[in-house]
């Protein structure tokens, strides 16, 4: 598909996405822009042909694809750099979490539009680095790609079987949905799973009780989402505030209601919610996006 293909920040988004694309052959050379010793080392281990540049610079000219997988704060900052060396012959695609942030820097700058592809592979771990970085982890997973931004019908298609060629299943979806949606699919229960750790510390100061290794299902499986990188999740929170901030409140709202039916010992629509729940993992499992008995690591407990 590609001559060359560059990697801005290799984490395990990025270096998922460079395995998947040696695996694939989806381009001859490969190079990598990584600011981390850590990561540069343990990235050489890989592959002997891929190539590192210590800079953005001139280079940057030559690569037909260029793909942004750091920390969203740093996005502004390396589409600065980036805006030196690009044209029309390069592509950019970025992996981040929230994408009006994202189109609004790129609305900014006319050369951008017809070459930027914002997409979100629906694809992650609470691990980061790029020492989990797994060439099957896009695979049968989705990938959001922002319609509205992208002039190209040529990119698009392109960066469609881009995304088809690492095993992702695609959606054509525009930046309002998207942020709205993940704030309460995604971004809301990994900020519900940080508080609940924060109340279980609290919970364990407070009545000075070791309560932490006792951790049943519920606090071991939160505690896993909870692990996730706090760089990027704080990046996310901040970027998707207003959609947050929403999710939040219908949150509290359902969360003070459930508090009354509790008090009130109301038997009839407590149980209707309980149901209501299985009911909607069923759906979850029945669409594949998980297996009915997740195993989280627990066989080798």
């Amino acid at each position: 598909m590609f001559n060359n293909i560059l990697i801005v920040g290799c984490g395990l988004i990025g270096s998922s996405i460079l395995r998947a694309s040696i695996n694939k052959k989806i381009s001859k050379n490969f190079y990598i822009y990584e600011k981390s010793k850590k990561n540069v080392s343990f990235i050489k281990k890989i592959d002997k042909r891929i190539k590192f540049l210590n800079k953005i610079d001139h280079k940057v000219s030559n690569m037909d694809l260029i793909v942004l997988s750091t920390h969203m704060n740093q996005y502004n900052n390396i589409i600065k750099k980036l805006h030196r060396y690009i044209s029309s012959k390069n592509l950019i695609i970025e992996t981040g979490s929230t994408k009006r942030n994202i189109e609004s820097l790129i609305n900014k700058n006319k050369k951008l539009k017809a070459i930027f592809v914002p997409s979100h592979p629906i694809a992650g771990s609470e691990v980061s680095g790029p020492e989990f970085g797994n060439k099957d982890l896009f695979k049968g997973k989705w990938c959001i790609i922002l319609k509205n931004n992208n002039k190209s019908e040529k990119n698009l298609k392109k960066i469609d079987k881009f995304w088809k060629k690492l095993g992702s299943k695609i959606i054509f979806m525009n930046s309002v949905d998207h942020d709205k949606i993940f704030s309460m699919t995604s971004h809301l229960p990994h900020l519900i799973a940080y508080n609940l750790i924060k109340t279980a510390t609290d919970f364990q100061k407070e009545n000075k009780k070791n309560i932490i290794k006792y951790s049943a299902g519920g606090l071991r499986d939160f505690s896993r989402t909870a692990a996730s990188n706090e760089i990027m999740w704080r990046d996310i929170f901040f970027s998707n505030k207003d959609n947050v901030i929403t999710s939040i409140n219908i949150f509290i709202k359902n969360l003070i209601n459930f508090k009354k039916l509790i008090k009130n010992k109301n038997n009839k629509d407590i149980l209707q919610i309980l149901k209501n729940s299985k009911k909607i993992r069923k759906q979850i499992v029945d669409l594949k996006q998980d297996v009915s008995k997740p195993n989280f690591g627990r066989d080798v407990l």
